[in-house]
């Protein structure tokens, strides 16, 4: 049963949900298109083998193919199990089960967390798969308080609903066009999506502020990727990823200054390094290849008394739990009497970084200094965003 209690603390901060239809601007940057109801498919659990339901009112449960096989009364919650090539879900099984609340202001619970918009449950390769269907713009309320703090300056956040509106869309395109179940999901691996809990007035004020606004190159919508922090230097695409694209260049500013993951140090044993990479006892790193603008790791190979391996810089940064490739280390070695003639083994290795996250695109903290020196959000988004133009996508209630 869903926690009542906690449902109705969270219902308390939903303000009245709004449809949404799109009309694609045809003034210069997009040919004009029918209106539409601009849904983003969200996936919040995939392959288990149940999940706990439920709806803050009155819900409708549909099968498959939409049609009513009956209804759950509001603050109820069920465990919804992928059965037999299907998916059961108290007295009801379909090939697919749709929960849809009746009334507009109502949300759905998934998981353990409040969502707007409906849900739906689908048979997946290793269990069932629940996809939230949320209107875009009451999507990027949960986005922005997921991603930045809504007391965050208003500038701030209004770039990243830009931004966050923009490789959302992107995301949706490419999902699209390759028929899949689902635009994105809503982890970091994408961008943060909590529902309901983390919405506050600066982040509906900042959505609402923006609404539509979208970033695009040639008439395209960009792929308008972010991270915490860029340590002072963002990249050029292709250094990080693989293929270059003329609005994901190299930027340096000292805009991360005084954020709190702007630099960084982490200290490990070489017996703990050699551990996790499965090479015995570290005897040395080899940085083998570095990015040319800002000089990230992009492959570095690590040498053991038992074998060696050669890494890409972001496999060897999450398996050591490191904020950034953007560092540099330093040897340690334990302290003797005298060295003549010896060679001391490496006892451990201390990395100095600088960054948290990939270092393409918006840099949030960059963005939110800026935002406290008085640019403006379109100002924030040209810093790091090349070769882009600020557009619109008609909202209409």
């Amino acid at each position: 049963m869903v926690n009542q209690m906690n449902a109705r603390s969270l219902l308390s901060s939903v303000s009245k949900s709004f449809g949404l239809t799109v009309l694609i601007w045809a003034a210069g940057m997009w040919s004009a298109e029918a209106k539409e109801s601009l849904k983003l498919r969200i996936a919040i659990e995939q392959n288990v083998p149940q999940i706990n339901v439920g709806s803050s009112v009155n819900a409708q449960v549909l099968d498959g193919s939409q049609q009513v096989v009956g209804e759950i009364q509001g603050m109820n919650g069920f465990a919804a199990q992928a059965k037999e090539g299907g998916i059961a879900l108290d007295r009801w099984k379909s090939g697919a089960l749709w929960i849809v609340p009746k009334d507009e202001n109502g949300v759905v619970w998934i998981g353990n967390r409040w969502y707007r918009g409906r849900v739906y449950l689908v048979p997946s390769e290793k269990g069932l798969t629940a996809i939230n269907y949320v209107d875009l713009e009451q999507y990027l309320f949960s986005v922005l308080g997921s991603e930045m703090s809504g007391n965050w300056p208003q500038e701030a956040l209004k770039a990243q609903a830009v931004a966050a509106r923009s490789y959302a869309l992107h995301e949706r395109q490419n999902a699209l066009a390759r028929n899949k179940m689902f635009d994105l999901g809503d982890t970091q691996g994408w961008q943060v999506y909590n529902g309901v809990q983390s919405e506050s007035t600066g982040t509906q004020t900042a959505v609402q502020a923006t609404a539509g606004k979208v970033l695009a190159h040639n008439r395209q919508i960009i792929n308008a990727v972010f991270h915490s922090s860029a340590g002072g230097c963002t990249e050029n695409v292709e250094d990080v990823w693989v293929q270059p694209l003329p609005y994901l260049r190299s930027v340096k500013n000292n805009y991360d200054q005084g954020a709190p993951v702007n630099e960084w140090s982490r200290t490990f044993t070489a017996t703990e390094i050699g551990n996790r990479f499965g090479v015995g006892t570290l005897q040395r790193l080899e940085p083998v290849a570095l990015t040319p603008s800002c000089g990230r790791v992009k492959k570095i190979r690590v040498i053991g008394d038992r074998g060696s391996k050669e890494l890409d810089g972001d496999e060897f940064r999450v398996a050591l739990g490191l904020r950034s490739t953007l560092f540099k280390f330093e040897n340690q070695f334990p302290p003797v009497a005298s060295t003549k003639g010896q060679k001391q083994a490496l006892s451990g290795v201390v990395f100095n970084g600088r960054g948290f996250g990939h270092g393409l695109g918006m840099s949030q903290w960059g963005a939110y200094n800026m935002a406290r020196r008085g640019y403006s959000f379109d100002q924030i988004l040209q810093q790091y965003y090349l070769n882009t133009q600020l557009g619109t996508i008609n909202v209409e209630k």
